[in-house]
């Protein structure tokens, strides 16, 4: 090989190793989750997901009684494309952003106007469209990673919270 192409090889791989590090220490890596409802419609969360990495989640590093932004980095996004019912809450299609105020024994659903934002600070209550209780409950074992997820059947979408040893969940039923 000449000198140029070991130059440039040589050039490449140092340019290449601080984004390989970058991703291989991302702390709340990029995730999805998505429902469909019967008829093809659809709920749709991107959020970054946090590891307890031997921390105390609820009541610790996310605290009772303020707002969260559900997960971390930038923004949770909540993106219905029909009309639902979120926990008793007409919601229209549309974008939102996702927070919650956890609590031991319930949590409540923020779902904020306000989207584009990073995940802090919380908008303020003037940016809510609605607030929605959640059914709180316990895990069998802790869960490492944040995660959103949703059990569909039929017209309903149950939005399910979990991390450490908490699930909190709310149904989402489809408007016809």
């Amino acid at each position: 090989m000449s000198r140029n192409v070991l130059l440039m090889v040589w050039f490449l791989v140092c340019l290449s190793r601080p984004a390989m590090a970058q991703m291989a220490g991302v702390l709340s890596p990029p995730a999805k989750a998505e429902c469909k409802f019967s008829d093809g419609k659809s709920i749709h969360i991107d959020y970054s997901s946090p590891r307890m990495r031997g921390r105390k989640i609820f009541g610790g590093l996310v605290p009772y009684d303020e707002p969260w932004r559900v997960g971390a980095n930038e923004a949770t996004t909540f993106v219905i494309d029909t009309d639902v019912d979120l926990g008793g809450k007409a919601v229209p299609r549309a974008s939102y952003t996702l927070f919650a105020i956890p609590n031991p024994n319930s949590w409540t659903l923020i779902i904020s106007k306000d989207t584009g934002e990073w995940g802090v600070p919380y908008p303020g209550e003037q940016d809510d469209f609605a607030r929605v209780p959640m059914k709180v409950s316990k895990l069998e074992a802790p869960l490492e990673n944040f995660t959103i997820a949703f059990d569909a059947t039929g017209r309903t979408c149950t939005l399910r919270l979990e991390w450490e040893t908490t699930r909190a969940s709310v149904n989402i039923t489809e408007k016809k």
